[in-house]
């Protein structure tokens, strides 16, 4: 029985794919007698600390944010692909292996699954096509009665693929062209009121024209903004939204942490066929042609009822 539950397990990390993955099951790969056959597992969060109070077994930390910075006065903006390319093989990130991507889960303003998203995005665009969020996160762990560990780990240098898929991310000039059109769609995945300009952020206020409001929350359970509402639940509040899986869809945020996490809902998880990421985002948006592109406040959420 044992041997046939390694086989299994072995089985499952071999399928590229990406998706979720339950505690239980991100556990049982993690402890595979064969430590070649174990998955590679990545802290996400921001907070070095967070890391050393307990962490998933054998989690090597990354911060989501090393490989953002500041580019032509633009700030977090994605690095220039050779230094991302050496960060992740620094992290250990090899295209032969199941990666294990999570961070902490809680309730808003908790939103440490964007931290993950973002990484799993960027490995996305880098040609990694063996991902899977802990559905959950280490708060999901913790509930499911596991235990996490503290020694720290670190993983070997990584081997990334030849090639990658930057078509998955788009700049502004797809943006504008995108938006607007028959059957496309623009999701501002921010707060309803940062979509509003009612807020204290950003140099300027509001959203793109054209862009609908859906907070990337309503995905999430809102005890723990690390675990996925069932699938039906998520579908609904989408279709109430007018986002379905015949539209083309442009995500977007405030950095594109938020709009990474809309991104990988529908690709990944419910399949839509045809979703990009704006990368630069609002953050971008507001500063670039001399601050000039236009902009428009107000408005409701997508699919709000009231």
């Amino acid at each position: 029985m044992k041997a046939i539950l390694t086989l299994l397990l072995i089985a499952t990390a071999a399928q590229a794919d990406i998706g979720l993955i339950s505690p239980l099951e991100a556990k049982k790969l993690i402890e595979n007698a064969d430590a070649d056959q174990r998955p590679i597992v990545l802290d996400t969060r921001g907070g070095y600390k967070d890391y050393f109070r307990g962490h998933l077994p054998t989690a090597h930390h990354i911060n989501f944010d090393t490989l953002r910075g500041t580019n032509e006065a633009v700030p977090v903006q994605y690095l220039p692909d050779d230094i991302t390319r050496a960060l992740l093989v620094r992290a250990g990130v090899d295209k032969d292996r199941l990666h294990l991507v999570y961070a902490t889960g809680d309730k808003l303003p908790n939103d440490e699954i964007l931290s993950t998203s973002m990484v799993v995005y960027v490995l996305e665009k880098f040609g990694v096509q063996n991902i899977r969020v802990v559905d959950g996160g280490l708060a999901g762990w913790v509930k499911a009665g596991l235990q996490p560990a503290k020694d720290y780990f670190g993983n070997p240098a990584g081997k990334l693929p030849e090639k990658g898929d930057p078509s998955i991310g788009v700049d502004v000039k797809t943006v504008q062209a995108h938006v607007s059109k028959p059957g496309n769609v623009l999701i501002d995945a921010r707060p309803l009121n940062e979509y509003q300009g009612n807020d204290d952020v950003w140099l300027r206020k509001g959203h793109i024209p054209g862009a609908i409001s859906f907070h990337w929350a309503r995905l999430m359970e809102s005890d723990n903004t690390h675990q996925f509402k069932p699938l039906d639940a998520m579908k609904a509040e989408l279709e109430r939204a007018g986002i379905t899986a015949d539209k083309s869809i442009i995500c977007y945020c405030g950095t594109s942490r938020e709009g990474s996490l809309i991104y990988f809902t529908l690709k990944h998880v419910l399949k839509y066929p045809n979703v990009r990421l704006y990368e630069g985002s609002w953050k971008e948006y507001v500063w670039l042609e001399n601050k000039s592109l236009p902009a428009e406040t107000g408005g409701t959420a997508a699919g709000d009822a009231r």
